[in-house]
């Protein structure tokens, strides 16, 4: 993939080169965007190099505590469903 990634944060653009892996890399750009916007709107004087950081660190914040309920769910998720597969298996071995 040699696409390049532009995100404007705070008038500055910045420049990335996803990874391979990366599916969709302007949509995973896009969600910083949210979640920074999101956090900017909790501060008063959006200028200030601090709350700068502050936004960024806050909208850091967010999306880890987003992607960790996320990880948890794909986790029950993942459980249930071995559950699911080995009571189907069980009763499969039964009937033959």
């Amino acid at each position: 993939m040699d696409e390049i990634v532009v995100i404007d944060l705070f008038g500055e653009e910045f420049r990335f080169k996803p990874d391979n892996q990366v599916k969709n890399p302007n949509q995973v750009a896009q969600y910083l965007k949210k979640y920074i916007k999101e956090a900017e709107g909790l501060f008063q004087n959006k200028t200030s190099g601090k709350n700068k950081i502050a936004i960024l660190l806050l909208a850091a914040m967010n999306l880890s505590k987003d992607f960790h309920e996320l990880k948890l769910q794909h986790s029950e998720l993942e459980k249930e469903i071995d559950k699911k597969i080995s009571s189907l298996v069980e009763k499969i071995d039964k009937g033959i």
